[in-house]
């Protein structure tokens, strides 16, 4: 009979979460909300999911009810260092639930005094999968419980197996959307080319053959002014069609560049340091800082020559964008100087990279960018 009521119980639990799993669209609720209505709906009192690169670095993306060993600090010892269960996970070891010895991380937590364990010393780890896919790992611990049953593994196999449809589901769906809004922008750069860019490259020229016809001095003037503002237009209106349509991305972030410094008329010297094959999201990371770091080159430094290096340091990417022109004063201190700067901070760091700027008046301005990968 209470075998029965657990199974019963397990299929209602597992309806729950497949209700909500369907319902969520955003990946961060989506993990939150399952692990939560697992750890009400079971005997677990914690659990906690990591998401693991291919190259092996993880990332604590969800977590129920932590011990404050674990939750100290903002959850340092969740977010650094390596522990058993991801370190099988790497090494292709971990293909279904399974018991494991104790946790690393609470052995570190209770030597450096780091507060109450509520008595957990052990924990059960499943992989989330997706067919041949793997995104990282669920696991789940409970007071005292150094064992867990096949019942239970087997409860989180099927758990496991719905989050991981889940999330590939989700990264599905926003592929999905990056493809529709780089149709949508490349559509836009279509009409604005076709359109607008036209235009003002006629009215350029109509302003040019003005000024040379025009008999008084004062209409030369005028014409000329008129040919000025179109042309400073035209330049505009070619900027936001690469930014809408960045062309060359394809060949690489690097040919990228060189061509927008030159419709910037810069003169970039690159330089590539070992083999580099980034993912699309780092490469559009990159061109981005790139683009809005050229920008404030042309519009503020007074220096046409720019170093532009990339580097292959082993774990990470290294960008380094250097002028030797006007520079600022800089003070880290100091709320960032543009809004042009804090946006391309922050889209470093939404990959977990870091951006650092150097400026000094009249020495010129460097922009370091470092992305893990």
């Amino acid at each position: 009979m209470k075998m029965y009521q657990e199974s019963h119980s397990n299929i209602g639990l597992l309806k729950e979460i497949a209700e909500l799993l369907n319902n969520e669209t955003e990946l961060s609720s989506m993990l939150s909300g399952a692990v939560k209505k697992l750890i009400r709906g079971t005997s677990f009192t914690t659990g906690w999911i990591f998401f693991i690169e291919k190259e092996g670095s993880h990332e604590l993306v969800s977590y129920e009810n932590l011990p404050k060993s674990l939750s100290d600090r903002k959850c340092e010892l969740m977010k650094e260092g390596g522990c058993w269960c991801v370190n099988r996970f790497r090494n292709g070891k971990l293909t279904k639930a399974s018991n494991i010895i104790e946790c690393q991380r609470i052995e570190q937590a209770i030597e450096e005094n780091r507060g109450e364990t509520d008595d957990i010393t052990y924990h059960a780890t499943v992989p989330l999968q997706s067919g041949q896919e793997s995104f990282g790992l669920l696991n789940v611990a409970a007071p005292h419980k150094t064992h867990f049953s096949a019942d239970e593994l087997a409860l989180l196999e099927s758990v496991a197996f719905q989050i991981g449809s889940a999330i590939k589901r989700i990264m599905l769906t926003k592929k999905e959307q990056e493809i529709a809004l780089i149709g949508e922008r490349n559509r836009l750069a279509r009409d604005l080319h076709d359109s607008v860019n036209q235009l003002l490259f006629s009215l350029t020229l109509t302003a040019r053959g003005g000024a040379e016809i025009a008999g008084g001095e004062e209409m030369k003037e005028t014409f000329k002014t008129i040919q000025c503002l179109a042309q400073e237009a035209l330049s505009e209106m070619r900027a936001l069609i690469w930014q809408l349509r960045p062309n060359g991305l394809e060949h690489g972030v690097v040919e990228a560049v060189k061509g927008y410094s030159e419709m910037l008329g810069l003169h970039l010297e690159a330089k590539v340091e070992g083999i580099i094959s980034l993912s699309s999201k780092i490469e559009e990371v990159l061109w981005r800082v790139s683009q809005e770091a050229l920008n404030n080159c042309k519009k503020h430094s007074g220096e046409k020559n720019i170093f532009y290096t990339l580097i292959n340091e082993s774990k990470s990417i290294h960008l380094l964008i250097e002028d030797r022109g006007y520079g600022f004063q800089y003070d880290k201190q100091q709320p960032l100087p543009s809004l042009g700067i804090q946006s391309m901070r922050e889209r470093v760091k939404s990959i977990g990279g870091e951006l650092t700027i150097d400026s000094q008046l009249g020495k010129g301005t460097s922009i370091s960018v470092r992305i893990p990968y």
